[in-house]
């Protein structure tokens, strides 16, 4: 069945604030979505759905059995496949005229400027709190606004950050708000959970703010940080100013390495076990009862592939406190291996000779690497 544009967005174009002007606007836009998880497949399709000309979807990881509840535009089908690639062909099947570009890779410092070198909008859909920054820094530097979206729980955060106000005059960015990456450990969605109708919410949020943006209607969340609880149905706007210049942001940038513990590369082999290896040493009876499970995830939702013999959350893990045994190997695992291994970094600081490793890629991905030959 052929369909045009006058078809497909019709009920949009009849909007008087809109119109065939305002839809000619949104089709010439180009829209950046870094992380194309919970925030970012809601986003990306409700922008391909308005009719945004042109999206680059930039994310590195595949679809997982925990995504499903919360990732609604992915199925069980779609599992260990590329989430850029499945979000790619939906949009295809539901809006055709957009042109889809994708980056299967993590952003880092060495990429981020060419990620966002080529776009209008760039949207932070990403969970990593470093990177979270690095956005935001480069996309000061590269005079980008950001629309910026983050999840706590049942808590959601969206703002519309580094705005053009006049020609020498941009709005507040997330320095502005939070000045410092935070030096405590804050777990991820993966980690801590989350409800899955607030991913949705903010998600879309965050494609209102760019129809807005894009379109000149309403009024955008401009030096403004909106805070809006699930539980409660309520919000809160935080006032901001612009105290973080371009100069002061292009000094932090030098200096800053935006280090994530989710990136393999940095993560020191030495302190890591394969699932193979666990699964060796588990099936072992002498070695297994030497060898003490300790899990650090916060609220577990389902039975863990493997006996854990002790689960302590990684925000209440005291390592100076916990009665470790010397003559006990140790194996700290979590979700993702995230968790665990700042836990197992934590714990060969405190004890430089005690065994202690950290499950590589986490229980999640326990089960599919045991079965790789």
């Amino acid at each position: 069945m052929n369909i045009t544009k006058e078809q497909l967005y019709r009920r949009q174009t009849t909007l008087k604030e809109i119109g065939t002007l305002g839809q000619q606007k949104i089709i010439r836009s180009h829209v950046t979505v870094i992380g194309c998880g919970g925030l970012g497949s809601a986003a990306a399709v409700y922008l391909a759905a308005s009719g945004i000309g042109n999206i680059h979807l930039v994310d590195y990881d595949v679809v997982d059995a925990s995504n499903l509840h919360r990732q609604i535009f992915y199925t069980t089908k779609d599992i260990n496949q590329p989430k850029v690639t499945i979000l790619t062909n939906h949009i295809g099947r539901i809006s055709p005229f957009v042109e889809i570009t994708t980056t299967n890779s993590a952003v880092s410092k060495e990429n981020v400027f060419d990620i966002i070198s080529a776009t209008d909008y760039v949207l932070d859909c990403t969970d990593s709190l470093p990177i979270k920054y690095l956005i935001n820094d480069a996309c000061v530097l590269k005079n980008v606004p950001l629309i910026y979206g983050s999840l706590y729980k049942y808590d959601g955060y969206v703002a519309s950050f580094n705005i053009n106000l006049s020609e020498s005059k941009w709005s507040a960015n997330l320095r502005d708000a939070f000045p410092a990456i935070s030096k405590e450990t804050i777990p991820n969605c993966s980690e801590i959970g989350t409800l899955n109708t607030i991913v949705g919410i903010i998600g879309i949020m965050q494609a209102n703010e760019v129809l807005k943006l894009v379109t000149g209607i309403g009024k955008a969340l401009v030096n403004k940080l909106l805070i809006y609880n699930s539980l409660e149905n309520s919000q809160y706007k935080m006032q901001l100013e612009n105290t973080f210049t371009k100069e002061k942001v292009q000094e932090i940038f030098s200096a800053e390495t935006y280090s994530d513990h989710t990136c393999d590369t940095i993560q020191d082999e030495s302190l890591l076990i394969s699932a193979k290896e666990l699964q060796k040493k588990l099936s072992t009876d002498q070695t297994f009862e030497k060898l003490c499970v300790i899990s650090v995830i916060e609220r577990p939702t389902h039975e863990p592939p493997f006996l854990i013999n002790d689960q302590v959350p990684l925000t209440t893990f005291d390592v100076n406190t916990y009665p470790f045994d010397k003559n006990n190997n140790y194996v700290i695992v979590c979700n993702r291996g995230i968790s665990s291994y700042i836990a197992t970094q934590r714990i060969k600081t405190a004890y430089p000779d005690l065994n202690v490793l950290s499950l590589k890629n986490g229980i999640i991905n326990y089960e599919n690497e045991c079965k790789i030959h």
